[in-house]
């Protein structure tokens, strides 16, 4: 069964986010996106487009998290938690995260992309020429890397796709190359 048969099948054909019917698609939850039910959630244009950054935020569409977030699948729960952080200048989705129950494994994954991090403290990552790195780029590597514990190098024009950022150091990325995670500086990369 692929994978949009099973989502339709999970999501009873609406959106896991607001029940929508219309403009259904999958929608991979970066950064850990395998293409598995278990990092996809079915989701309507409406949504995807504000969570992309796409279309300004409609804070009274959001309502519907009020009940998505007490969903089973852990996609539809990261994704609540995202939203609900980006919006809690409203008031009402303070309320929400206040009483919002999430494994820790989930909430790594949630904070994984920096939603819920201050500005002032959020570690931002950029290429060699400056240009801001953010989860789920593709870059392409500008020198040939030694890939420790890999056995191969990974030639210069490479393209690394939906990288994921260490929140913790602004120099070190992550990526697949050759179908292995690896760690690549920043300064060795080139956003596309």
């Amino acid at each position: 069964m692929n994978l949009e048969k099973i989502l339709q099948k999970r999501s009873n054909n609406k959106c896991e986010l607001c029940n929508s019917e219309a403009d259904l698609a999958i929608y991979p939850i970066a950064p850990k996106f395998e293409g598995t039910e278990k990092d996809s959630i079915y989701s309507c244009k409406k949504c995807t487009d504000q969570i992309e950054g796409n279309v300004s935020l409609d804070p009274n569409h959001w309502r519907c998290l009020n009940d998505a977030m007490w969903s089973d699948v852990e996609g539809v729960k990261v994704l609540s938690w995202r939203m609900l952080n980006r919006l809690k200048s409203e008031g009402w989705p303070q309320d929400l995260l206040d009483i919002f129950y999430i494994e820790e494994e989930t909430l790594e994954w949630a904070k994984a992309t920096g939603e819920g991090i201050p500005e002032e403290d959020k570690v931002i990552h950029k290429d060699v020429n400056g240009v801001v790195l953010n989860t789920g780029d593709s870059v392409v590597l500008i020198k040939d890397l030694k890939v420790k514990g890999g056995g191969f190098t990974a030639k210069r024009g490479t393209a690394v796709r939906r990288i994921s950022l260490d929140l913790d150091n602004p120099n070190y990325i992550e990526g697949k190359v050759e179908g292995q995670t690896v760690v690549i500086i920043t300064e060795y990369v080139k956003k596309l």
